[in-house]
């Protein structure tokens, strides 16, 4: 084999692990024992009437998909007050920031990003051998005028995860504002906001008003992924100018997003009971490990998002005892915070069993 020179270097995602893996490695016979909350999913599981869609489709997956996913456009394009040409779906919303890397990236240019936020910046703009610029984040926040006082001539890309993820900050209404209108016509901003329905409302900002008012260098991306409960399925969409929509429509592959996963996501726009019963989870959830770190002296990062940041201490050994005790959490050393863990939100019997475990390792 002879591969470039450059791919030897790249670096892998590292996921979370999936229970299987962990009970096989621990010899737990019992899985369902074992609490994952790692990675971020939505432990009420999918919208039952997504379910039900599914179900009812079973003996039509034998066709190719809706290459152009018609109808969830038509659907999502009315929910979001926006043309159908200013949508695209992709394999999660990973795929569409590999498209944006495609577009805009290549050997010369660079990407800036929050340097706690979402390796998978880093990881396409390195898979289209461009620069990453990172930009520190105080009390594990973006700084969006330090992002702007980044960007050179060469800046193609400039990606804002709010809520961040691992850190679940969040930029203001504000300051997203100010930033939007101060960005240079040459770069395109990437607003990602995987975690936006689970936001608390007063803190979510308006991205679409800008992009309804004819931005051309913003992008939104979102997904079905979290408070939808669809992450098996992967199906994530960006909206966006229809000319840069157009332009992420050139490297798309055409039957990227399955039938199956646009079947499910049509049905649950409309399970509205789902979306806030996840989000009653979900707060009741973070107050909870709120004060449940805080009585034991273990400090955490404030989160509009699914998750909590924990500063524990020694994150990496944390995690691996708290696995020996059937429960999986997210070690975060590689965003260059060796003493947190990240822990998702589940229900409120998971959410115990990952304090009684944490209780008795900090002990």
């Amino acid at each position: 084999m002879k591969p470039k020179e450059w791919v030897k270097n790249l670096r892998v995602y590292e996921p979370g692990r999936p229970i299987e893996e962990v009970a096989r490695e621990l010899g737990f016979d019992d899985i369902d024992a074992i609490v994952k909350v790692a990675s971020n999913e939505n432990e009420l599981g999918p919208s039952p009437m997504a379910i039900e869609a599914m179900q009812k489709s079973l003996a039509e997956m034998h066709r190719y998909p809706d290459g152009g996913a018609f109808y969830l456009k038509q659907k999502l394009a009315e929910k979001l007050d926006v043309a159908p040409e200013q949508l695209l779906f992709g394999c999660g919303s990973n795929e569409l920031i590999v498209f944006l890397g495609h577009v805009f990236l290549e050997s010369g240019t660079n990407l800036i990003m929050g340097a706690e936020a979402f390796s998978v910046y880093f990881l396409v703009a390195a898979m289209y051998q461009a620069e990453t610029i990172r930009v520190p984040m105080p009390e594990h926040v973006h700084d969006l005028d330090a992002m702007l006082r980044a960007i050179t001539p060469e800046t193609r890309l400039v990606a804002v995860c709010n809520p961040n993820n691992p850190t679940g900050t969040m930029v203001s209404p504000e300051a997203m504002d100010r930033f939007i209108e101060q960005l240079p016509d040459h770069v395109i901003a990437i607003i990602d906001e995987a975690y936006f329905e689970l936001m608390p409302e007063e803190q979510k900002p308006d991205v679409l008003k800008h992009i309804r008012a004819g931005r051309k260098n913003v992008i939104a991306l979102r997904t079905f992924s979290k408070a939808y409960g669809l992450a098996g399925l992967r199906i994530g969409y960006a909206v966006g100018h229809p000319e840069l929509i157009g332009l992420l429509n050139k490297v798309r592959q055409p039957f990227n997003v399955s039938t199956m996963a646009q079947i499910a996501a049509l049905a649950a726009l409309d399970d509205t009971a789902h979306l806030a019963q996840t989000r009653a989870m979900v707060e009741q959830g973070i107050r909870f490990f709120e004060e449940e770190l805080a009585a034991i002296g273990v400090k955490t990062v404030p989160t509009g998002a699914n998750f909590i940041l924990a500063e524990t201490g020694r994150g990496r050994e944390i995690f691996q005892e708290l696995q020996k005790r059937q429960v999986i959490v997210r070690p975060v050393d590689p965003y260059g915070l060796p003493n947190h863990v990240r822990i998702s939100i589940g229900t409120p019997a998971q959410n115990r069993k990952v304090m009684d475990a944490l209780k008795e390792i900090l002990a």
